[in-house]
């Protein structure tokens, strides 16, 4: 059977996973990242997590199409309900969601993440939401990445336990991101600028509290990129 092949956006996730992991993919929709995985010998066992039906039969056609059901399980569970301590989980990777929704998988399943040693996060939108949750919660950046594909850029942030204690600053752009201003970072936040300049563009004369606050938002996106 052909090898599974993944999107640039997922290759990127699957580069941070450690040999050897024990992984489970929330929202795996047809288990591409695991199948990948296991079908490198990369990985020892893995958990495809879907909380839709339609995505979990799919996986699970998948993963019976390669051969592959000895070393991966496909689950029926929202978010990390598909864990159990018997599977020594050791690599949670969520890729997909909005900012908010992951965060909210990781709060609500926090019991399930004891023995994890890394996370590795690609959200959609509101990064900052899930870093703040890293930060509350006892989790370091250990990496950040961003991409673009398809016209849309991608933020992946990989994180372990520890504490970290980010900026405003730090919390909006990444870290690692702000630092490295990589020229789809710059894209990023070029964009981004835009539309708050637009936004700003709509907003009546005598709305001054919110004229200000999007007005500082654009300032602040000038201070990063003139770093």
């Amino acid at each position: 059977m052909e090898k599974t092949k993944l999107s640039q956006r997922l290759e990127v996730v699957a580069n941070f996973v450690p040999k050897g992991a024990r992984l489970v993919d929330v929202g795996s929709d047809h288990a591409y990242l695991p199948l990948f995985l296991v079908e490198k010998n990369w990985l020892d066992f893995a958990i495809a997590g879907e909380v839709v039906q339609a995505p979990y039969q799919s996986a699970k056609a998948n993963v019976a199409a390669a051969d592959q059901s000895d070393k991966i399980q496909v689950r029926l569970a929202n978010g990390l309900a598909a864990v159990e301590v018997e599977d020594r989980i050791t690599v949670v990777t969520i890729a997909g969601m909005g900012g908010r929704l992951i965060a909210e998988i990781l709060a609500t399943g926090k019991d399930k993440l004891l023995g994890v040693e890394r996370l590795i996060l690609q959200p959609n939108n509101r990064e900052d939401d899930v870093r703040i949750w890293l930060q509350e919660n006892g989790y370091q950046l250990v990496a950040e990445n961003i991409l673009e594909e398809n016209d849309k850029l991608y933020e992946i942030l990989v994180a372990e336990s520890g504490p970290m204690s980010l900026s405003l600053t730090d919390l909006r752009f990444g870290p690692f991101l702000r630092q490295e201003a990589s020229p789809v970072f710059r894209k990023k936040w070029l964009k981004e600028a835009d539309k708050l300049s637009y936004a700003l563009s709509q907003v009546p004369e005598h709305h001054e509290k919110e004229r200000a606050a999007i007005s500082q938002k654009i300032q602040d996106i000038k201070e990063v990129l003139s770093c």
